[in-house]
């Protein structure tokens, strides 16, 4: 076997990527169940939500300035790949990062939730509990927020969340690819000579003053 031929552990998600994920992870499942609970559990649920806000507001950030394969960059495929990927035609780095498949997946998750949040952030039950930018949106535009986060919104996005514990499910026990062992470790084990993702002080240093200003943002919009 030639030198570049061997196999090497290559880092493929950073830091601040998996503590996103992990973290935005937690949230949702947080998110539906205090939903669902209703009541007294409002309040978390609002909590939740803004959090989902200042997670969602970081990886729109950490999509342009993260690490190699977090990028977006790095996973905006064009049709023509894509239907390729799915024909069985795909390059082998496809499935170091986000494969064609996946980044849909990924960027459907991100509109939903991003939907999701703005649509909560609009709601008002005319009851007990009223989203901080209801007041600033006209009450036609309320009222449609508030029912399809309530129910429309809420549906689809089980519906995402189900498929993507499906999508591990294929991968772990079809492909015997295990997804989630590299968002866990961040290293992924692989023959090609292809870039890492930057990992060291300085690039947890930035993602960390993202994340406080993407907090901050999320904390002005609460405060409204």
């Amino acid at each position: 076997m030639k030198e570049n031929e061997k196999m090497a552990r290559l880092r493929v998600w950073d830091l601040p990527t998996r503590l996103f994920h992990w973290l935005l992870v937690i949230a949702v499942v947080g998110l539906i169940i205090t939903g669902n609970l209703g009541g007294a559990w409002m309040t978390s649920h609002f909590r939740l939500g803004y959090a989902v806000l200042a997670l969602l507001l970081f990886r729109l950030g950490w999509g342009f300035v993260g690490g190699y394969w977090s990028r977006f960059s790095q996973f905006i495929y064009s049709p023509l790949t894509l239907l390729r990927y799915l024909r069985g035609q795909s390059m082998p780095e496809h499935e170091l990062g986000h494969s064609p498949t996946a980044s849909l997946s990924v960027f459907a998750l991100l509109l939903v939730l991003s939907v999701q949040v703005v649509s909560g952030l609009l709601s008002d039950d005319e009851i007990a509990f009223t989203g901080p930018l209801s007041r600033f949106a006209p009450s036609e535009w309320v009222s449609l927020a508030t029912a399809y986060h309530a129910e429309w919104g809420k549906l689809v996005l089980i519906g995402l969340v189900v498929l993507h514990l499906l999508a591990v499910g294929y991968y772990k026990w079809v492909r015997k690819t295990s997804i989630v062992a590299a968002m866990i470790t961040g290293d992924k084990t692989t023959d090609l000579l292809q870039p890492a993702s930057r990992d060291g002080l300085a690039q947890r240093a930035l993602a960390l003053l993202l994340a406080i200003g993407c907090v901050a943002i999320a904390a002005f919009v609460a405060s409204l």
